[in-house]
């Protein structure tokens, strides 16, 4: 999965983009303790492993597979 799908997958969850430091882009939630790092540039592919804990700190893991269960 390229960086710009997982950026579409925070926005549409309601993650807004904060800042940038060096090639991370920072993400917050109002009501979230912490922000979230989405490390690469957006043309590149991430790492399953790292996917995964992007979705897990961004509790929103559940919905994402129950999408893909939809799709197949």
């Amino acid at each position: 999965m390229k960086v710009k799908e997982v950026i579409k997958i925070l926005e549409e969850n309601g993650w807004v983009y904060q800042r940038t430091r060096g090639d991370h882009r920072i993400y917050y939630k109002a009501g979230m303790r912490r922000t979230i790092s989405i490390p690469g540039k957006l043309s590149n592919d991430m790492r399953e492993g790292t996917y995964q804990g992007i979705l897990r700190q961004a509790g929103i893991k559940e919905i994402v597979r129950q999408i893909k269960n939809e799709n197949n």
